[in-house]
């Protein structure tokens, strides 16, 4: 077990470090640090004075190196702005600092930990390998799902042994997550930069499509990535947690939210909202923390009003949900055992992801000032004018992925049980055209959209 531990912590690192090695620095100062945060509370069981600083400290360095790396050139620029407005001028002068991949990330992975030796939820670790290994776990290191120590620290106390079905069923949810990113995320993304690079160039229902390209390719890019952590470490014999429930088949809001990105989505419930009283609290405070919880999160994605603005609409998007107490109405899955929804469920799906939609673009605009104008040429005329420029294969591949996705909704990813009723040269081909799909309509080379995060 030992020495299974050593090699993750030294294939992690070697994966972190192949991008920028400089940077395990961070990954190493923040393991340290709540390595001997947790050991310290084991020590103070009774004394609150103690315990609260040893957790200030945890919170203070990750939280620190968070808030400097990602965020203070976005302070600086508001700061300065905000002086100019009431006429005087500052002269400051930001950094240059690039942001260390899956820094909100692994900081959150670690901070779950102290806060719940904190709440005295969970028993520090004394083994520093186990524990390093817990941070720096390199499947989901760089963009999730975002573990609890609860949860998977504990495997790793484990021996860990081959298991030929389990390493099938992780090679086939890679095989499904590399589809996604490949072949539906990066071939929209070619449409999606064409046309957010300069929107005036484009007629509403241009800017229609890039918006849906980008609602698509969001969410093959991120959910494909989760897919190829979770199976990679099936293959290692660990078990992560779902991180996407195929969140475009949702019939309001509340439920697109405990859908998409469930691992961030939970840990701002657990870690902030509740905390600050959840729905326990009067309507006013209520609607505070409703919105101090998704303007939190769109923050977290990035220095930019942008995202703040995303938080904020999707705020916006879920309070009447709140308020009339029906954002619990659809806790089941859509059209549970049947082939088709319900007309009722198709016009509510359609509404979600219509709304959704306009926040998405908020989302990838390069300013709100550019976000609100493509909006306005959405709701415009030239909605109905034709779009200028073919789009038949990808409408076929998008066509395609969805089909797989509404079949396959049931289940932990959309392929887990697709066509297991089949002959099994049938399922192999289906599998075989996959691989051929991915190989075919690879594009160059793009990026996790979430490795920015």
């Amino acid at each position: 077990m030992k020495l299974q531990n050593l090699s993750v912590v030294a294939a992690s690192y070697l994966f972190y470090g192949w991008w920028d090695w400089r940077f395990l620095f961070l990954i190493i100062i923040s393991t340290v640090t709540d390595y001997f945060v947790g050991l310290a509370l084991k020590r103070t069981p009774d004394d609150p004075t103690r315990r609260k600083f040893f957790l200030g400290a945890s919170l203070f360095v990750n939280l620190g190196m968070l808030g400097f790396f990602k965020y203070y050139n976005f302070f600086l620029e508001n700061f300065v702005t905000a002086f100019s407005f009431f006429g005087t001028e500052i002269q400051a002068q930001g950094l240059n600092i690039v942001l260390p991949v899956g820094i909100s990330f692994y900081t959150f992975q670690t901070l779950s930990y102290t806060i719940d030796l904190y709440r005295k939820r969970i028993k520090p670790t004394e083994n520093f390998i186990a524990f390093a290994a817990y941070v720096s776990f390199f499947p989901q290191l760089v963009a999730g799902p975002i573990e609890r120590a609860e949860r998977l620290l504990p495997q790793f106390f484990k021996n860990r042994e081959f298991d030929y079905s389990k390493a099938v069923d992780g090679l086939r949810q890679i095989l499904w997550g590399l589809f996604m990113k490949v072949v539906i995320a990066d071939n929209c993304a070619l449409m999606v930069d064409r046309i957010f690079a300069n929107p005036d160039a484009y007629n509403g229902s241009a800017i229609l499509l890039g918006s849906l390209f980008f609602a698509i390719q969001i969410y093959g890019d991120f959910a494909g990535y989760s897919n190829i952590a979770i199976g990679t470490a099936r293959l290692f014999g660990f078990h992560l947690m779902q991180n996407f429930a195929f969140p475009y088949f949702s019939r309001d809001i509340a439920e697109f939210w405990r859908r998409w990105h469930i691992s961030l989505s939970t840990w701002f419930r657990d870690y902030l909202y509740i905390p600050l009283g959840g729905s326990r609290v009067g309507t006013g405070m209520a609607i505070r923390n409703v919105f101090i919880i998704f303007v939190v999160s769109g923050f977290w994605h990035g220095a930019n009003w942008t995202f703040i603005v995303w938080g904020a609409l999707n705020a916006l998007y879920f309070l009447p949900l709140f308020l009339l107490n029906r954002n619990r109405d659809h806790l089941d899955i859509v059209a549970k055992g049947k082939w088709l929804p319900s007309l009722n469920d198709v016009l509510k799906i359609l509404v979600t992801f219509g709304i959704t939609l306009i926040a998405w673009v908020f989302f990838r605009a390069e300013s709100v000032p550019q976000a609100v104008f493509m909006i306005n040429e959405i709701f415009s005329a030239s909605l109905f004018e034709h779009p200028e420029f073919r789009f038949y294969t990808l409408g076929t591949l998008i066509t395609f992925f969805m089909i797989i996705e509404w079949f396959g909704r049931e289940w932990q990813y959309a392929i887990e049980r697709f066509g297991f009723g089949w002959p099994r040269m049938v399922r192999w081909g289906f599998y075989f055209s996959l691989i051929f799909a991915i190989l075919y309509f690879g594009v160059q080379e793009q990026e996790f959209i979430y490795f920015q995060f």
